[in-house]
């Protein structure tokens, strides 16, 4: 057994806080030798503060999300921002959310900032637009997003509103290492608690969205047991729709998210209980967030009857185009990442709009330049603007549920469908279509073995497309930062990135094949799907998980 191991662990308990972590951390040092292993885990490790701030499963030790590490990752920024600096803190309904919001803005306000403290749980965008509404130097909340229920997290935004990039994560992490015990930081106690101003101004600005003037619609909804019910209720009422039917089971806020497996809507069997409510309610459209409700997912009705959910890159064409329709000016730009689809360029190209491709996550698309007036990636997540600019720069669930539901309306009040209108782009710029592999792990070393795999023995052709291009994203291509992966650009316009997630133990892979439509789109789908499987089987084999 490790003296030194019992020593830091001793040394934890003796600075933490929080009496259900330290009843966790006493079990385990009276249970030893038997816990050794529980106690390694927690202690051998730590949650390492980057871009994404901080996410992990609630617990004791430096391996955990607790009040320990909330109140350290407090002081770093702190330091970072010196005295007077003000910032927004926010946070949802995940276990001990709000006493890490709270412990957050004593640490702050004990080392001499100011900080103001939303007084009930909202979504991570009104956060993001508070910052740059407030003048805030930064702004941090307490979420896990879609993280499983035993989870949570802690992110950053700077004072343009945005999630923190290079190099302020590593200042941070940084001034992180050099917090003593966090038994010895000076508390303060002093604070705004925030109101329903805030929520009231960020409401003014998502309906001044590019909405349209049609209203029509029925909507089935699911917040996912998160905290995006009632401001999504307020917002489509407030634009002059009726208020989304929710699922009743999934309406409250509940950190335990007893009704999924996991709460995000891409998962399986996730929207299952929106789908049986929309088929009860003959729903026109159905919309769901994540639990912090910076994501949206829509569904649409099939014409022979039952709903079909549209994958990222179709929502994410549809608003780009959209939003591009509906606003104006000389210097346009529209953005999504180098694991999207490439159909928002052809777009911008047809309208002479600008276009960029960045690294995965909301960070780096907040950051493609002036101008830019929309934002997507993948995983379901868009920021849409106007001619004022984006109200929000990040992801915003809420305002792309609305501006989805005014998209649909619009189309109803001609008679036709989100459906139509994917078909008419596919017409148009060709049949871009998108799939996923996904391989989860319970030991990293395999994600570590199969890119090393794809570097030592690169595959030269891929679901009957010969590889043109192999090139690793760790070398900074086409002016980007370098980031972990591999992209793979094929014959006839195909496209393959494989890079290890940023926020889950997964390897994930992105395929994009480009299909002419010549005849029918059902035809070209039909063909797309083949194209998808044999470039999924290669693929998977030529990585052996």
């Amino acid at each position: 057994m490790s003296d030194d191991l019992v020593r830091r662990a001793r040394a934890w308990l003796a600075q933490d806080p929080d009496p259900e972590t330290r009843a966790e951390l006493t079990g385990l040092l009276d249970g030893l030798p038997e816990s050794l292993g529980a106690l390694r885990e927690r202690f051998d490790t730590r949650l390492e503060f980057g871009t994404a701030g901080l996410r992990g499963e609630l617990g004791a030790g430096p391996n955990r999300m607790n009040r320990v590490t909330v109140m350290r990752a407090a002081a770093g920024l702190a330091h970072v921002l010196g005295p007077g600096a003000h910032v927004v803190i926010g946070y949802d309904a995940r276990h001990k959310s709000d006493v890490f919001a709270h412990d957050t803005a004593a640490v702050l306000t004990g080392a001499g900032l100011r900080a103001s403290v939303f007084d009930s749980p909202l979504p991570t965008p009104v956060l993001a637009f508070a910052v740059r509404h407030l003048g805030a130097d930064a702004g941090v909340t307490v979420t896990a997003s879609h993280n499983p229920p035993r989870d949570n997290g802690y992110k950053v935004y700077w004072g343009d509103g945005s999630q923190i990039v290079p190099p302020v994560d590593a200042e941070i992490s940084a001034a992180i290492d050099a917090v003593g015990p966090v038994s010895e930081l000076p508390l303060g106690s002093e604070w705004t608690s925030l109101g329903d101003d805030v929520v009231t101004a960020y409401l003014a600005a998502v309906t001044a969205l590019p909405i349209g003037e049609a209203r029509r619609l029925r909507v089935a909804y699911t917040p996912l047991h998160g905290v995006g019910g009632d401001l999504t209720a307020r917002a489509f009422l407030a634009a002059g729709f009726e208020a989304p039917v929710a699922v009743e089971e999934q309406a409250a806020p509940d950190p335990d998210f007893p009704t999924v497996a996991f709460p995000n809507p891409e998962e399986p069997g996730a929207m299952d209980l929106a789908l049986g409510l929309a088929r009860r309610i003959d729903a026109d459209l159905v919309l769901a967030n994540d639990p912090d409700a910076d994501r949206c997912a829509v569904g649409v009705r099939l014409p022979g009857g039952g709903y079909r959910m549209l994958t990222g890159d179709e929502v994410g064409a549809l608003l780009g185009e959209h939003v591009i329709r509906h606003t104006s000016g000389e210097d346009r730009l529209v953005a999504t990442t180098i694991v999207s689809s490439s159909l928002l360029g052809r777009i911008a190209a047809e309208y002479g709009v600008r276009h960029a491709e960045t690294l995965t996550g909301f960070k780096w698309i907040m950051k493609a330049g002036p101008g830019l007036v929309f934002g997507y990636e993948e995983a379901l997540g868009y920021s849409v603007g106007s001619d004022a600019g984006l109200p929000v720069h990040d992801k915003d669930g809420v305002g792309a549920a609305l501006t989805v539901a005014g998209l649909a309306a619009e189309a109803a009040a001609r008679g036709r469908t989100l459906l139509d209108l994917l078909d008419d782009q596919a017409r148009k710029y060709g049949l871009h279509a998108t799939s996923q592999l996904s391989f989860r792990v319970a030991d990293l070393a395999l994600i570590i073995g199969a890119m090393a795999g794809l570097r030592a023995v690169p595959p030269v052709e891929l679901g009957g497309r010969k590889v043109e291009a192999a090139e690793d994203l760790g070398a900074g291509l086409d002016g980007l930062p370098p980031t972990e992966g591999l992209r793979y650009r094929l014959a006839g316009g195909a496209r393959v990135v494989v890079r290890p997630s940023g926020t889950e133990p997964k390897l994930k892979c992105y395929l994009e094949v480009v299909v002419p439509v010549e005849g029918e789109v059902a035809e070209a789908r039909e063909r797309a799907v083949r194209e998808l499987d044999a470039l999924r089987a290669d693929l998977a084999a030529a990585l052996g998980l």
